[in-house]
């Protein structure tokens, strides 16, 4: 019999017993509240040398569900047993996983005792050693070696040299942790000076910039940022401090357009890659990778998915002669239980629970509930709260609303705290002052529960993401938010019917994305996922998803498959009649790139997308193209700078200003302090819609959208926004919800202010710039910070900037601005502010969250600021 037909063997006949008895107590173990086990089963039956064998055995492949299994064996090995000498062999089963963090977790919970390989046999001592030799590697920045698991290894091995590298692995098995290890030492040991990280959402780029703070500590020889200002990058590069810009792809476009053609990243992170085929932004990413390439061929670039299908994918436009490597995992680091809870007929407090496997189901229990879950939501938080009891537990709603009753829901369930954390009180304290007096979060905090969603405050979000990792809270119920990469780990995540977007059923990679928050490697050895209702057809579409990887497709080539759709659409474009075309949301963003691209080359054809369709649609596309072309006196580098933005719709623009009748000085927006400054973006934003593209729509809503930038721009507070929209409301006798008020202010904070906003009105001053110079009213352009800087940071005052720039949130930044007098304060300024008054800091109410990210980033005292 060969390896691998033994290994199937034992799992089909040989050990399948003893393996789901392991499987069925381990995971009860994981679970609260299930009903007295009546089965009879114990650790006690198993046959544990013959299970333990076969482990070993199992461990030698490379098929996951062989791992998978061999994981189960020395999991149960360390959790089930008494025998310290069983437990020694789970731990050197693991070590043969190359999962060497499970077995520090075992040692840090006591269940195996520290000293392991002086327990062991010299041969086994021996081999032990050399594994861990082999499964090693040096970090030169530090001297230190660190344990890692094949894929780690793997990729720090391949990340050498000049190559273009593409990693994937599942979830929860270290990538994040390697990489920023890796990155740092790269820095500091090589000879990259400026390198820039990306991540799809500004919760991600909060998240990685405060870990990269974390991991360098005090040293001076490397600069961390996330604000596109060129300040850092131009001391990086005359020979200072190297720098790591952690941006999002609109930041990166950002600094290329204040940099034009100075900007050279010697290192290109790419994190969450597969977002390349998202909708509207995954070709603003495929736009800043080119950009980033373009102005320096030598560039190197690393991209890191979640476990996708084809990770080689996002290699294939690397330039020519550029060595290329994927590295691609789907092996298991941490154990993910996949189960089903079902209503007992008749019983509406008791649910039965099922484990999933690949060709088979095991019962596990009887779940109990505390109270009868009479309505949807009910069941989502009353089947959370009861088998989520213990803590760590992630339930997943539809939506912020849903999100905020859910945890509602759970916190009525839980026992009163006798006294209440400090830092639980301290970001009640957050909520209240930094969002509004009556927010939901508040309350809920204090006991222990929270919500989270992507439209709430960084400083707010990453506060209820520490607190969740200590264990504080207890119970988080998120959106999908927590898919688009936020590192978060869970003990259990609890899901019904789950959508992403509006209402569209969750595809089964973003599933399993979410799924894999379960058990991160290293703080567990098991995550549980329990999807409720797994028959309704209403809840779950197409059923419990199946384990799927990601299929890694750009969204530009997703479009071009559609057929003529684009072609059509772009022949339509050149139309100075907006409204008569249809599928704009579905075609604008990629088809402003094809016809950038066509600008640049002259021919589609010359792209790298080319090679991916047939050449008949790119030949119809380039004709399409050059009918526009010929339209556009715009510069292809004035159309480079607004990605996403139709040079068409530029040149449209540039004409509607060439032939404005009135004064040259209306087309200017007014300063922010000044009196019309609110007609003036109303105007504005009409002329974006009229000319540009439908920017800001409903045409209805163009007031509030103007007064929003207005008060953004200002560099008001969101709680000072909040309480301006309630004030409003009363005066007008408009009857209103406080919650949804809340969240709608966020979202128009988010969606307006800081997305549609700088994108479309930067690309509004540009060409009125080049209109005034055409002119020649050179006189009239501003050479201070750009617009669509100013709006997605929200500050128009050179204070504000230069707290930000200091490391400061917005919410911090502009809690010390609220209590500064002058606006015009440079980074020295705002220091020397803050040490004067930093020992009154309490008594001005400022927050005691706020407070501690200004001592951290200004590296205060504690003295200072009490």
């Amino acid at each position: 019999m060969s390896l691998a037909g033994l290994q199937s063997w034992l799992l089909q006949e040989g050990v399948r017993s003893d393996l789901d008895t392991i499987i069925q107590l381990t995971v009860r173990n994981e679970l609260d509240n299930l009903l007295p086990n009546t089965s009879g089963q114990s650790a006690a039956s198993i046959d544990w040398p013959r299970l333990l064998l076969a482990g070993s055995i199992l461990a030698r492949s490379d098929q996951r569900i062989d791992q998978e299994a061999a994981l189960r064996v020395a999991t149960a090995a360390i959790t089930l047993t008494d025998d310290q000498a069983l437990k020694d062999a789970g731990a050197v089963l693991m070590g043969k996983l190359s999962n060497f963090r499970a077995i520090t977790l075992a040692t840090d919970r006591e269940l195996v005792e520290a000293g392991l390989n002086t327990r062991l046999g010299i041969a086994l001592r021996l081999e032990a050693q050399r594994r861990e030799m082999d499964r090693s590697i040096l970090v030169q920045s530090s001297g230190a070696w660190l344990e890692v698991n094949d894929f780690q290894r793997h990729f720090w091995t391949s990340a050498t040299g000049d190559n273009w590298l593409s990693a994937s692995a599942p979830t929860a098995s270290g990538k994040t942790f390697l990489v920023l290890q890796w990155l740092i030492d790269q820095v500091i040991t090589g000879e990259d000076r400026v390198v820039v990280y990306l991540a799809p959402t500004r919760a991600l780029v909060s998240e990685i910039e405060a870990h990269l703070k974390e991991l360098l500590g005090n040293t001076e020889l490397v600069e961390v940022s996330s604000l596109p200002l060129i300040d850092k990058y131009k001391a990086a590069r005359a020979g200072g401090a190297r720098v790591i810009l952690v941006f999002t792809q609109e930041r990166l476009h950002l600094l290329a357009n204040v940099l034009g053609d100075v900007l050279s990243v010697d290192l290109l992170i790419v994190d969450e890659a597969h977002k390349i085929g998202d909708n509207q932004r995954g070709v603003i990413l495929q736009d800043a990778i080119e950009r980033a390439t373009r102005a320096n061929p030598k560039l190197k670039a690393i991209f890191i998915s979640p476990a996708t299908q084809n990770p080689e994918e996002l290699l294939s436009d690397a330039p020519d002669g550029v060595k290329t490597i994927a590295v691609n995992s789907d092996s298991s680091t941490v154990l993910q239980n996949l189960m089903v809870a079902t209503q007992v007929p008749r019983k509406s407090k008791l649910w039965a629970l099922t484990l999933r496997q690949q060709d088979s189901e095991l019962p596990i229990g009887i779940l109990q509930l505390a109270s009868t879950p009479a309505g949807l939501k009910k069941r989502l938080a009353f089947v959370a709260a009861a088998v989520g009891e213990r803590g760590g537990t992630l339930v997943y709603a539809n939506g912020a609303g849903e999100a905020e009753e859910v945890a509602d829901l759970i916190s009525q369930l839980l026992p009163r705290l006798e006294s209440i954390d400090l830092e639980l009180l301290q970001l009640a304290e957050l909520a209240r002052k930094g969002v509004h007096q009556d927010f939901r979060l508040a309350p809920l905090v204090e006991l222990g529960v929270a919500f989270h969603y992507g439209n709430m405050p960084s400083l707010l979000r990453l506060e209820i993401e520490r607190l969740f990792r200590s264990g504080k809270i207890r119970f988080l119920v998120c959106t999908s938010t927590l898919i688009e990469g936020v590192n978060l780990s869970c003990r259990t995540i609890v899901v019904r019917g789950p959508r992403k977007g509006k209402g569209h059923p969750m595809e089964p990679h973003d599933f399993w994305n979410l799924a894999g928050r379960a058990g991160r490697w290293g703080d567990e050895f098991q995550g549980n996922i329990i999807c409720i209702d797994p028959e309704d057809t209403q809840a779950w579409p197409a059923g419990v998803p199946g384990r799927a990887r990601y299929p890694i497709k750009r969204e530009s080539d997703a479009v071009l498959d559609l057929g003529d759709g684009m072609a059509n659409y772009l022949s339509n474009r050149g139309l100075s009649d907006l409204s008569s075309i249809e599928d704009k949301d579905k075609f604008e963003q990629v088809g402003a790139y094809l016809l950038t691209t066509f600008m640049r080359l002259g021919s589609i054809s010359a792209a790298s997308l080319a090679k991916r369709h047939d050449t008949e649609s790119i030949a119809k596309l380039d004709r399409v193209l050059g009918d526009l072309a010929k339209q556009i006196e715009i510069s292809v580098d004035l159309a480079a700078r607004h990605p996403g933005v139709n040079a068409i719709g530029l040149q449209h623009l540039l004409e509607a200003f060439r032939a404005y009748p009135g004064d040259v000085e209306n087309l200017l927006p007014a300063e922010v302090a000044s009196n019309d400054s609110y007609d003036r973006f109303i105007t504005i934003m009409g002329r974006v819609n009229e000319n540009l593209f439908f920017a800001f729509t409903p045409k209805t809503r163009i007031r509030l959208y103007a007064l929003i930038v207005i008060k953004w721009l200002k560099g008001y507070s969101l709680a000072r926004i909040i309480r301006d929209s309630i004030d409003w409301h009363q005066e007008v006798g408009r009857s209103f919800k406080l919650p949804e008020l809340i969240r709608d202010t966020m979202e128009l904070v988010e969606q307006i202010a800081r997305f549609r906003a700088p994108k479309y009105l930067s690309a509004y001053m540009d060409v009125l710039y080049l209109h005034l110079r055409e002119i020649g009213r050179e006189d009239l352009i501003d050479d201070g910070l750009d617009i669509g800087m100013q709006l997605e940071f929200g500050v128009s005052s050179t204070t504000l900037l230069s707290l930000m720039e200091l490391g400061l949130s917005r919410m911090s930044a502009v809690a010390l601005y609220e209590k500064i007098a002058r606006d015009d304060l440079s980074k020295e300024g705002c220091i020397a502010w803050v040490y004067e008054r930093a020992n009154q800091f309490h008594a001005m109410g400022i927050p005691a969250i706020i407070i501690r990210e200004v001592r951290e980033r200004l590296t205060l005292s504690d003295e200072a600021a009490d």
